[in-house]
Protein backbone atom coordinates (compact mmCIF):
# COMPACT_ATOMS: atom_id res chain seq x y z
CA UNK A 1 0.00 0.00 0.00
CA UNK A 2 3.01 2.68 0.45
CA UNK A 3 4.34 1.72 -2.67
CA UNK A 4 1.08 2.26 -4.23
CA UNK A 5 0.51 5.57 -2.72
CA UNK A 6 4.22 6.54 -3.24
CA UNK A 7 3.24 5.83 -6.68
CA UNK A 8 -0.05 8.24 -7.01
CA UNK A 9 -2.03 4.56 -7.61
CA UNK A 10 -4.61 5.99 -5.68
CA UNK A 11 -7.72 3.99 -6.62
CA UNK A 12 -5.89 1.08 -6.86
CA UNK A 13 -4.86 2.05 -2.75
CA UNK A 14 -8.29 2.46 -2.26
CA UNK A 15 -9.80 -0.37 -3.87
CA UNK A 16 -7.01 -2.91 -1.97
CA UNK A 17 -7.60 -1.47 1.29
CA UNK A 18 -11.41 -1.71 0.69
CA UNK A 19 -11.11 -5.34 -0.15
CA UNK A 20 -8.69 -6.76 2.22
CA UNK A 21 -10.29 -4.03 5.48
CA UNK A 22 -6.33 -3.34 6.03
CA UNK A 23 -5.09 0.27 6.42
CA UNK A 24 -2.18 2.29 5.61
CA UNK A 25 -1.71 4.06 8.61
CA UNK A 26 1.05 6.07 8.17
CA UNK A 27 2.51 9.13 7.86
CA UNK A 28 6.35 10.16 6.38
CA UNK A 29 7.02 11.66 10.19
CA UNK A 30 5.02 11.67 13.62
CA UNK A 31 6.74 14.15 14.73
CA UNK A 32 6.06 16.51 12.10
CA UNK A 33 2.56 15.04 11.59
CA UNK A 34 2.14 16.44 14.89
CA UNK A 35 3.55 19.59 14.89
CA UNK A 36 1.46 20.47 11.95
CA UNK A 37 -1.56 19.85 13.64
CA UNK A 38 -0.16 21.96 16.46
CA UNK A 39 0.79 25.13 14.51
CA UNK A 40 -2.50 24.74 12.18
CA UNK A 41 -0.99 23.68 9.19
CA UNK A 42 -4.69 21.98 8.03
CA UNK A 43 -4.05 22.06 4.62
CA UNK A 44 -0.80 19.57 5.45
CA UNK A 45 -2.91 17.57 7.89
CA UNK A 46 -6.34 16.48 5.53
CA UNK A 47 -3.71 16.29 2.97
CA UNK A 48 -1.68 13.59 5.33
CA UNK A 49 -4.98 12.03 6.28
CA UNK A 50 -6.60 11.22 3.27
CA UNK A 51 -5.88 7.26 2.79
CA UNK A 52 -5.96 6.87 6.53
CA UNK A 53 -8.39 5.04 8.24
CA UNK A 54 -9.52 7.12 11.53
CA UNK A 55 -12.18 6.64 13.96
CA UNK A 56 -15.39 8.64 13.42
CA UNK A 57 -15.21 11.01 16.80
CA UNK A 58 -10.88 12.13 15.64
CA UNK A 59 -12.29 12.82 11.95
CA UNK A 60 -15.36 14.54 13.50
CA UNK A 61 -13.44 16.69 16.06
CA UNK A 62 -10.88 16.93 13.43
CA UNK A 63 -13.07 18.75 10.96
CA UNK A 64 -14.94 20.85 13.48
CA UNK A 65 -11.62 22.36 14.58
CA UNK A 66 -11.22 23.07 10.74
CA UNK A 67 -14.13 24.91 10.37
CA UNK A 68 -13.50 27.20 13.61
CA UNK A 69 -10.18 28.27 12.49
CA UNK A 70 -11.37 28.90 8.79
CA UNK A 71 -14.04 31.33 9.76
CA UNK A 72 -11.70 32.73 12.50
CA UNK A 73 -9.85 33.68 9.60
CA UNK A 74 -12.88 34.80 7.64
CA UNK A 75 -12.27 32.16 5.18
CA UNK A 76 -16.28 31.55 5.10
CA UNK A 77 -16.36 30.16 1.87
CA UNK A 78 -13.58 27.14 2.39
CA UNK A 79 -15.90 26.56 5.58
CA UNK A 80 -19.18 26.50 4.26
CA UNK A 81 -17.88 23.91 2.22
CA UNK A 82 -16.01 21.53 4.74
CA UNK A 83 -19.15 21.88 6.78
CA UNK A 84 -21.78 20.97 4.31
CA UNK A 85 -19.45 18.64 1.67
CA UNK A 86 -17.40 16.19 3.74
CA UNK A 87 -18.02 12.72 5.68
CA UNK A 88 -17.28 13.79 8.93
CA UNK A 89 -19.43 17.33 9.35
CA UNK A 90 -22.35 14.96 7.22
CA UNK A 91 -22.02 12.56 10.09
CA UNK A 92 -22.21 14.89 12.65
CA UNK A 93 -25.16 16.54 11.19
CA UNK A 94 -26.79 13.75 11.66
CA UNK A 95 -25.52 12.24 14.92
CA UNK A 96 -25.10 15.84 16.76
CA UNK A 97 -27.69 18.07 15.33
CA UNK A 98 -27.51 20.22 18.26
CA UNK A 99 -23.31 21.01 17.61
CA UNK A 100 -23.42 21.02 13.58
CA UNK A 101 -26.13 23.95 14.50
CA UNK A 102 -23.57 25.38 16.22
CA UNK A 103 -20.86 25.70 13.87
CA UNK A 104 -23.74 26.76 11.25
CA UNK A 105 -24.85 29.47 13.48
CA UNK A 106 -21.02 30.47 14.17
CA UNK A 107 -20.83 30.78 9.98
CA UNK A 108 -23.58 33.35 9.62
CA UNK A 109 -21.72 35.41 12.66
CA UNK A 110 -20.43 38.91 12.83
CA UNK A 111 -18.17 39.50 14.84
CA UNK A 112 -15.14 36.70 16.34
CA UNK A 113 -13.13 37.90 19.05
CA UNK A 114 -10.18 35.69 19.29
CA UNK A 115 -8.98 36.77 22.91
CA UNK A 116 -12.31 35.93 24.59
CA UNK A 117 -12.80 33.01 21.50
CA UNK A 118 -16.62 33.97 20.92
CA UNK A 119 -18.40 35.04 18.04
CA UNK A 120 -21.33 37.72 18.31
CA UNK A 121 -23.83 36.98 15.88
CA UNK A 122 -26.78 38.93 14.36
CA UNK A 123 -28.96 39.09 17.52
CA UNK A 124 -25.52 40.40 19.39
CA UNK A 125 -26.23 37.47 21.38
CA UNK A 126 -22.74 35.85 21.99
CA UNK A 127 -21.80 32.54 21.59
CA UNK A 128 -18.32 30.77 22.55
CA UNK A 129 -16.81 28.64 19.99
CA UNK A 130 -14.86 26.82 22.27
CA UNK A 131 -16.08 25.08 25.91
CA UNK A 132 -15.18 27.27 29.01
CA UNK A 133 -11.32 26.20 29.70
CA UNK A 134 -10.83 25.21 26.46
CA UNK A 135 -8.62 27.12 23.60
CA UNK A 136 -7.60 26.88 20.19
CA UNK A 137 -4.31 25.59 20.96
CA UNK A 138 -5.61 23.25 23.87
CA UNK A 139 -7.75 21.42 21.57
CA UNK A 140 -5.16 21.09 17.96
CA UNK A 141 -2.92 19.77 21.53
CA UNK A 142 -5.92 17.13 21.97
CA UNK A 143 -6.19 15.93 18.04
CA UNK A 144 -3.02 15.81 18.08
CA UNK A 145 -2.35 13.82 20.99
CA UNK A 146 -5.02 11.43 19.99
CA UNK A 147 -3.52 11.08 16.29
CA UNK A 148 0.12 9.67 17.92
CA UNK A 149 -2.18 6.52 18.85
CA UNK A 150 -3.69 6.29 15.25
CA UNK A 151 -0.56 6.61 13.06
CA UNK A 152 2.78 4.90 12.52
CA UNK A 153 6.10 5.87 10.36
CA UNK A 154 7.48 4.06 7.77
CA UNK A 155 10.85 4.91 5.59
CA UNK A 156 9.92 6.12 2.02
CA UNK A 157 10.78 3.22 -0.67
CA UNK A 158 10.05 0.02 1.71
CA UNK A 159 8.66 -2.19 -1.01
CA UNK A 160 11.99 -1.92 -3.36
CA UNK A 161 14.47 -2.07 -0.35
CA UNK A 162 13.27 -4.54 0.74
CA UNK A 163 13.08 -6.66 -2.56
CA UNK A 164 16.50 -5.18 -3.25
CA UNK A 165 17.89 -7.05 0.05
CA UNK A 166 16.32 -10.24 -0.62
CA UNK A 167 19.22 -13.47 -0.39
CA UNK A 168 17.92 -14.96 -3.89
CA UNK A 169 19.13 -15.88 -7.00
CA UNK A 170 19.47 -12.70 -9.34
CA UNK A 171 17.24 -14.50 -11.85
CA UNK A 172 14.69 -15.00 -8.95
CA UNK A 173 15.11 -11.45 -7.42
CA UNK A 174 14.67 -10.06 -10.53
CA UNK A 175 11.10 -12.01 -11.38
CA UNK A 176 9.90 -10.94 -8.11
CA UNK A 177 10.70 -6.96 -8.06
CA UNK A 178 9.11 -7.20 -11.73
CA UNK A 179 6.19 -9.30 -10.58
CA UNK A 180 5.36 -6.25 -7.96
CA UNK A 181 6.61 -3.61 -10.30
CA UNK A 182 3.49 -4.21 -12.74
CA UNK A 183 0.85 -5.59 -9.81
CA UNK A 184 1.55 -3.30 -7.20
CA UNK A 185 0.10 -5.90 -4.73
CA UNK A 186 1.44 -4.86 -1.44
CA UNK A 187 0.30 -3.79 2.00
CA UNK A 188 0.68 -3.75 5.77
CA UNK A 189 0.59 -7.63 6.83
CA UNK A 190 0.33 -9.10 3.63
CA UNK A 191 3.21 -11.27 4.25
CA UNK A 192 1.03 -12.83 6.94
CA UNK A 193 -2.51 -11.84 6.41
CA UNK A 194 -2.85 -11.79 2.56
CA UNK A 195 -2.60 -15.34 1.03
CA UNK A 196 -4.86 -15.87 -0.93
CA UNK A 197 -2.40 -15.38 -4.28
CA UNK A 198 0.38 -17.40 -5.52
CA UNK A 199 2.59 -14.48 -5.21
CA UNK A 200 1.86 -12.81 -2.09
CA UNK A 201 2.41 -16.24 -0.79
CA UNK A 202 5.63 -16.86 -2.52
CA UNK A 203 6.80 -12.82 -1.30
CA UNK A 204 6.16 -13.53 2.20
CA UNK A 205 8.11 -17.56 2.31
CA UNK A 206 10.89 -15.39 0.13
CA UNK A 207 11.29 -12.73 2.33
CA UNK A 208 10.90 -14.65 5.65
CA UNK A 209 14.13 -17.18 4.09
CA UNK A 210 15.68 -13.32 3.57
CA UNK A 211 15.44 -12.73 7.43
CA UNK A 212 16.63 -15.87 8.57
CA UNK A 213 19.70 -15.90 6.68
CA UNK A 214 20.26 -12.35 8.22
CA UNK A 215 19.26 -13.69 11.73
CA UNK A 216 22.25 -16.28 10.76
CA UNK A 217 24.61 -14.38 9.85
CA UNK A 218 24.33 -11.71 12.99
CA UNK A 219 22.75 -9.14 11.02
CA UNK A 220 19.84 -9.57 13.15
CA UNK A 221 19.70 -10.85 16.87
CA UNK A 222 18.52 -14.20 17.80
CA UNK A 223 15.06 -13.63 19.32
CA UNK A 224 14.07 -10.29 17.99
CA UNK A 225 10.78 -9.44 17.04
CA UNK A 226 11.00 -8.18 13.55
CA UNK A 227 8.63 -5.96 11.57
CA UNK A 228 8.71 -6.88 7.83
CA UNK A 229 6.36 -3.52 6.64
CA UNK A 230 8.97 -1.27 7.96
CA UNK A 231 11.92 -3.44 6.92
CA UNK A 232 13.94 -3.48 9.79
CA UNK A 233 14.36 -5.53 13.33
CA UNK A 234 12.34 -4.13 16.20
CA UNK A 235 13.30 -3.89 19.84
CA UNK A 236 10.86 -5.69 21.64
CA UNK A 237 7.78 -3.01 22.97
CA UNK A 238 9.00 -3.77 26.60
CA UNK A 239 12.57 -3.21 26.31
CA UNK A 240 13.89 -0.62 28.33
CA UNK A 241 16.56 1.85 27.15
CA UNK A 242 20.03 0.76 29.13
CA UNK A 243 23.07 3.04 29.22
CA UNK A 244 26.00 1.07 28.32
CA UNK A 245 28.57 -0.49 31.05
CA UNK A 246 30.82 -2.69 28.63
CA UNK A 247 32.75 -2.57 24.98
CA UNK A 248 30.65 -4.92 22.60
CA UNK A 249 33.62 -4.58 19.80
CA UNK A 250 36.88 -2.48 18.77
CA UNK A 251 37.65 -1.66 15.58
CA UNK A 252 41.01 -0.53 15.39
CA UNK A 253 42.15 2.20 12.43
CA UNK A 254 45.64 3.41 13.62
CA UNK A 255 47.06 6.82 14.95
CA UNK A 256 47.26 8.02 11.10
CA UNK A 257 44.01 7.13 10.32
CA UNK A 258 41.57 7.78 12.83
CA UNK A 259 38.30 8.69 12.71
CA UNK A 260 36.67 11.95 12.17
CA UNK A 261 32.99 11.09 12.10
CA UNK A 262 30.71 8.06 12.23
CA UNK A 263 26.84 7.57 11.45
CA UNK A 264 24.54 4.40 12.52
CA UNK A 265 22.33 4.04 9.16
CA UNK A 266 18.41 5.04 10.37
CA UNK A 267 17.33 1.52 9.00
CA UNK A 268 20.33 0.27 11.72
CA UNK A 269 22.20 -1.75 9.30
CA UNK A 270 25.53 -0.75 9.00
CA UNK A 271 27.97 1.65 10.97
CA UNK A 272 29.75 4.25 8.62
CA UNK A 273 32.63 6.34 9.49
CA UNK A 274 35.11 8.92 7.98
CA UNK A 275 38.30 9.60 8.44
CA UNK A 276 41.06 10.84 8.39
CA UNK A 277 43.06 9.75 5.65
CA UNK A 278 39.57 10.76 2.79
CA UNK A 279 38.39 6.90 3.38
CA UNK A 280 34.42 6.31 3.51
CA UNK A 281 33.89 3.22 5.28
CA UNK A 282 30.82 1.05 5.75
CA UNK A 283 30.85 -1.43 8.50
CA UNK A 284 29.34 -4.42 10.30
CA UNK A 285 28.86 -3.08 13.52
CA UNK A 286 28.30 -6.98 14.51
CA UNK A 287 31.90 -8.20 13.86
CA UNK A 288 33.06 -5.01 14.12
CA UNK A 289 34.87 -5.67 10.41
CA UNK A 290 33.89 -3.73 7.08
CA UNK A 291 30.86 -5.25 5.46
CA UNK A 292 31.68 -7.40 2.58
CA UNK A 293 27.86 -7.65 1.73
CA UNK A 294 28.68 -4.72 -0.20
CA UNK A 295 30.75 -5.62 -3.70
CA UNK A 296 32.62 -2.97 -3.82
CA UNK A 297 33.95 -3.19 -0.20
CA UNK A 298 34.44 -6.92 -0.89
CA UNK A 299 36.63 -5.98 -3.33
CA UNK A 300 38.94 -3.69 -1.91
CA UNK A 301 36.98 -0.06 -3.45
CA UNK A 302 36.26 2.60 -0.87
CA UNK A 303 34.13 5.45 -0.96
CA UNK A 304 37.40 8.25 -0.89
CA UNK A 305 37.72 12.06 -0.69
CA UNK A 306 40.76 14.03 -1.31
CA UNK A 307 41.12 15.60 2.44
CA UNK A 308 40.29 14.13 5.39
CA UNK A 309 36.15 13.81 6.20
CA UNK A 310 35.14 15.76 9.20
CA UNK A 311 31.52 14.94 8.55
CA UNK A 312 28.68 12.53 7.29
CA UNK A 313 25.15 12.19 7.08
CA UNK A 314 22.82 9.42 5.71
CA UNK A 315 19.47 10.16 4.01
CA UNK A 316 16.21 8.97 5.86
CA UNK A 317 16.14 6.15 3.34
CA UNK A 318 19.15 4.63 4.06
CA UNK A 319 20.10 4.76 0.35
CA UNK A 320 22.21 7.66 0.09
CA UNK A 321 25.69 8.96 2.57
CA UNK A 322 26.72 12.65 1.98
CA UNK A 323 30.31 13.36 3.54
CA UNK A 324 31.96 16.69 4.26
CA UNK A 325 35.91 17.68 3.90
CA UNK A 326 38.48 19.58 4.89
CA UNK A 327 39.14 21.33 2.05
CA UNK A 328 35.32 22.93 1.69
CA UNK A 329 34.14 20.07 -0.69
CA UNK A 330 30.72 18.03 -0.31
CA UNK A 331 29.91 14.32 -2.17
CA UNK A 332 27.26 12.89 -2.40
CA UNK A 333 27.40 8.81 -2.79
CA UNK A 334 24.76 5.55 -3.44
CA UNK A 335 25.90 3.22 -0.26
CA UNK A 336 24.71 -0.12 -1.83
CA UNK A 337 27.33 0.15 -5.36
CA UNK A 338 29.66 3.04 -3.76
CA UNK A 339 29.27 5.27 -6.88
CA UNK A 340 29.78 9.10 -6.42
CA UNK A 341 26.30 10.91 -7.24
CA UNK A 342 27.23 14.46 -6.85
CA UNK A 343 30.03 16.71 -6.20
CA UNK A 344 29.81 19.96 -4.71
CA UNK A 345 33.28 21.45 -5.55
CA UNK A 346 32.88 24.85 -3.03
CA UNK A 347 30.14 24.11 -0.86
CA UNK A 348 32.03 25.76 1.71
CA UNK A 349 35.29 28.03 1.54
CA UNK A 350 36.78 26.36 4.63
CA UNK A 351 36.25 22.77 5.80
CA UNK A 352 32.87 21.67 6.41
CA UNK A 353 32.32 20.76 9.85
CA UNK A 354 28.61 19.37 9.88
CA UNK A 355 25.77 18.29 7.09
CA UNK A 356 22.27 16.58 7.44
CA UNK A 357 19.58 15.70 4.68
CA UNK A 358 16.46 17.34 4.39
CA UNK A 359 12.97 14.97 5.47
CA UNK A 360 12.29 14.94 1.99
CA UNK A 361 16.25 13.85 1.03
CA UNK A 362 16.23 16.41 -1.99
CA UNK A 363 18.42 18.95 0.12
CA UNK A 364 21.44 18.94 2.11
CA UNK A 365 22.08 21.21 4.80
CA UNK A 366 25.78 22.29 5.52
CA UNK A 367 28.12 24.30 7.82
CA UNK A 368 31.90 25.25 8.09
CA UNK A 369 34.89 26.93 9.55
CA UNK A 370 33.62 30.03 7.20
CA UNK A 371 30.69 30.62 9.67
CA UNK A 372 28.29 29.99 7.00
CA UNK A 373 25.23 27.63 6.76
CA UNK A 374 24.02 26.24 3.22
CA UNK A 375 21.56 24.38 1.45
CA UNK A 376 22.57 22.73 -1.78
CA UNK A 377 19.68 20.89 -4.50
CA UNK A 378 21.11 17.63 -4.99
CA UNK A 379 19.35 17.65 -7.91
CA UNK A 380 21.07 20.90 -9.51
CA UNK A 381 24.12 20.64 -7.12
CA UNK A 382 23.84 24.12 -6.44
CA UNK A 383 23.92 26.28 -3.51
CA UNK A 384 19.77 27.34 -2.91
CA UNK A 385 20.50 29.46 0.42
CA UNK A 386 22.74 30.79 2.78
CA UNK A 387 22.18 31.56 6.06
CA UNK A 388 24.79 34.17 7.68
CA UNK A 389 25.52 35.75 11.53
CA UNK A 390 27.35 33.30 13.43
CA UNK A 391 31.06 34.97 13.91
CA UNK A 392 32.80 31.73 14.41
CA UNK A 393 33.25 27.66 13.47
CA UNK A 394 29.82 26.09 13.47
CA UNK A 395 29.97 22.99 15.02
CA UNK A 396 26.25 21.38 14.82
CA UNK A 397 23.53 22.19 12.57
CA UNK A 398 19.70 20.25 12.83
CA UNK A 399 16.20 20.49 11.05
CA UNK A 400 13.55 21.08 13.13
CA UNK A 401 10.84 18.31 13.11
CA UNK A 402 8.51 19.87 11.08
CA UNK A 403 11.65 21.35 8.36
CA UNK A 404 10.60 24.57 9.42
CA UNK A 405 13.50 25.91 11.24
CA UNK A 406 17.26 25.18 11.28
CA UNK A 407 18.82 25.03 14.32
CA UNK A 408 23.01 25.80 14.78
CA UNK A 409 25.17 25.75 17.36
CA UNK A 410 28.41 27.58 16.86
CA UNK A 411 31.96 28.25 18.52
CA UNK A 412 30.72 31.75 19.39
CA UNK A 413 28.73 30.31 22.16
CA UNK A 414 25.30 30.68 20.53
CA UNK A 415 22.85 28.63 19.73
CA UNK A 416 20.87 29.96 16.35
CA UNK A 417 17.03 29.10 15.02
CA UNK A 418 16.58 30.27 11.51
CA UNK A 419 13.55 30.00 9.60
CA UNK A 420 14.42 27.82 6.93
CA UNK A 421 12.49 29.29 4.03
CA UNK A 422 13.33 33.24 4.71
CA UNK A 423 16.94 32.31 5.97
CA UNK A 424 15.96 35.06 8.59
CA UNK A 425 17.64 34.44 12.39
CA UNK A 426 14.46 34.39 14.32
CA UNK A 427 16.15 34.09 18.01
CA UNK A 428 19.94 34.29 18.97
CA UNK A 429 20.32 31.82 22.43
CA UNK A 430 23.49 32.30 24.56
CA UNK A 431 24.09 29.06 26.68
CA UNK A 432 23.32 29.71 30.43
CA UNK A 433 25.75 29.55 33.07
CA UNK A 434 28.19 31.59 31.00
CA UNK A 435 30.15 34.66 32.41
CA UNK A 436 29.40 37.84 30.64
CA UNK A 437 31.80 38.62 28.37
CA UNK A 438 32.92 35.07 27.08
CA UNK A 439 32.65 32.77 24.79
CA UNK A 440 31.90 29.03 25.45
CA UNK A 441 31.87 26.69 22.70
CA UNK A 442 28.38 25.13 21.58
CA UNK A 443 29.29 21.32 20.93
CA UNK A 444 25.83 20.06 19.77
CA UNK A 445 22.56 20.63 19.44
CA UNK A 446 20.73 17.82 19.49
CA UNK A 447 16.69 17.27 18.40
CA UNK A 448 14.62 15.91 21.24
CA UNK A 449 12.54 13.04 20.18
CA UNK A 450 8.47 13.05 19.90
CA UNK A 451 8.62 16.48 20.86
CA UNK A 452 9.00 19.56 18.26
CA UNK A 453 10.35 22.44 19.68
CA UNK A 454 12.76 21.21 22.56
CA UNK A 455 16.19 20.26 22.24
CA UNK A 456 19.62 19.32 24.00
CA UNK A 457 22.49 21.93 23.80
CA UNK A 458 26.12 20.78 24.80
CA UNK A 459 28.78 23.04 25.60
CA UNK A 460 32.12 23.01 26.48
CA UNK A 461 31.51 22.97 30.28
CA UNK A 462 30.10 20.19 33.19
CA UNK A 463 26.54 20.84 32.48
CA UNK A 464 24.09 19.71 29.66
CA UNK A 465 20.79 21.37 29.17
CA UNK A 466 17.30 20.77 27.59
CA UNK A 467 15.87 23.83 25.60
CA UNK A 468 13.39 24.99 23.77
CA UNK A 469 13.34 27.26 20.55
CA UNK A 470 12.62 30.28 22.43
CA UNK A 471 15.68 29.89 24.60
CA UNK A 472 13.84 28.43 27.91
CA UNK A 473 16.11 26.57 29.74
CA UNK A 474 13.50 23.32 30.72
CA UNK A 475 15.91 20.77 32.60
CA UNK A 476 19.53 20.88 33.14
CA UNK A 477 22.14 18.37 33.95
CA UNK A 478 25.73 18.19 35.27
CA UNK A 479 28.42 15.66 35.98
CA UNK A 480 30.09 17.50 39.32
CA UNK A 481 33.21 17.23 37.88
CA UNK A 482 34.89 20.94 38.40
CA UNK A 483 38.21 20.41 36.37
CA UNK A 484 39.08 18.61 33.72
CA UNK A 485 35.70 17.25 32.91
CA UNK A 486 34.07 19.75 30.46
CA UNK A 487 31.87 18.14 28.04
CA UNK A 488 33.16 17.62 23.95
CA UNK A 489 30.31 15.58 22.53
CA UNK A 490 27.39 14.32 23.06
CA UNK A 491 23.93 12.21 21.59
CA UNK A 492 20.41 10.82 22.79
CA UNK A 493 18.73 7.82 23.21
CA UNK A 494 16.52 6.52 20.30
CA UNK A 495 13.49 7.47 22.74
CA UNK A 496 14.88 10.47 24.54
CA UNK A 497 15.59 8.18 27.90
CA UNK A 498 19.13 9.15 28.01
CA UNK A 499 21.42 11.90 27.39
CA UNK A 500 25.00 10.83 27.05
CA UNK A 501 27.94 13.16 27.25
CA UNK A 502 31.65 12.47 26.60
CA UNK A 503 34.58 14.48 28.46
CA UNK A 504 37.70 15.90 28.62
CA UNK A 505 38.28 13.73 30.89
CA UNK A 506 37.82 10.74 28.56
CA UNK A 507 34.62 9.58 30.40
CA UNK A 508 31.03 8.80 29.19
CA UNK A 509 28.27 10.27 31.25
CA UNK A 510 24.95 8.64 30.99
CA UNK A 511 22.12 10.88 32.50
CA UNK A 512 18.48 9.95 33.03
CA UNK A 513 16.04 12.54 31.74
CA UNK A 514 13.42 10.32 33.69
CA UNK A 515 15.14 10.56 36.66
CA UNK A 516 17.03 13.78 36.05
CA UNK A 517 20.45 12.20 37.55
CA UNK A 518 23.53 11.22 36.85
CA UNK A 519 23.00 7.48 36.84
CA UNK A 520 26.39 5.69 35.16
CA UNK A 521 29.94 6.94 34.35
CA UNK A 522 32.02 5.07 32.31
CA UNK A 523 35.86 5.66 30.83
CA UNK A 524 35.93 5.06 27.43
CA UNK A 525 39.31 6.05 25.64
CA UNK A 526 42.54 6.77 26.47
CA UNK A 527 43.16 9.87 24.26
CA UNK A 528 40.71 12.57 23.37
CA UNK A 529 36.83 11.71 22.36
CA UNK A 530 36.21 12.86 18.90
CA UNK A 531 32.28 12.42 18.74
CA UNK A 532 29.29 9.74 19.74
CA UNK A 533 26.93 8.22 18.21
CA UNK A 534 23.41 6.08 18.87
CA UNK A 535 22.34 2.85 17.56
CA UNK A 536 18.68 3.62 15.91
CA UNK A 537 16.76 1.49 17.46
CA UNK A 538 19.04 -0.72 19.85
CA UNK A 539 21.57 -0.10 22.98
CA UNK A 540 24.48 0.68 21.34
CA UNK A 541 26.65 3.39 20.99
CA UNK A 542 29.88 3.94 19.04
CA UNK A 543 32.64 6.40 20.71
CA UNK A 544 35.59 7.07 18.44
CA UNK A 545 38.86 9.24 19.51
CA UNK A 546 42.75 10.49 18.18
CA UNK A 547 43.84 6.94 19.99
CA UNK A 548 42.69 5.54 16.53
CA UNK A 549 39.93 3.44 17.81
CA UNK A 550 36.09 3.08 17.47
CA UNK A 551 34.40 1.51 20.34
CA UNK A 552 31.12 0.03 20.47
CA UNK A 553 29.91 -0.38 23.96
CA UNK A 554 26.81 -1.88 24.81
CA UNK A 555 24.30 -2.30 28.58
Amino acid sequence: MQYLKENNLHRTLATLQEETTVSLHTVDSIDSFIADITDGHWDVVLLAIQYLKLPDKLLIDLYEQVVLELIELKELGAARCLLTQTDPMIMLKHTQPERYSKLETLLTSQHFDANEAMFLVVNSVPLQAYPEGTTKEKRRQAIAQAMTTEVSVVPPSRLMALLGQLWLPASEASLLRLLFLSQGRICEGALYRLQETKALRQFGSLAVLSLKWQQHQGLLPPGMSIDLFRGKAMMKDLEEERFPTQLSRLIKFGPKSHVECARFSPDGQYLITGSVDGFIEVWDFTSGKISKDLKYQDQDNFMVMDEAVLCLAVSHDTEMVASGAQDGKIQLWRIHNGQCLRKFERAHSKAVTCICFSKDNSQLLSASFDHTIRLHGLKSGKMLKEFQGHTSCINDIAFSHNGHYVISASADGTVKIWNAKTTECTNTIKTPDVPEGTDVTVNNVVLVPRNPEHFVVCNRTNTVVVMNIHGQVLRSFSSGVREGGDFVCCTLSPRGEWIYCVGEDYVLYSFSTITGKLERSLTVHEKDVIGITHHPHQNLIATYSEDGLLKLWKP
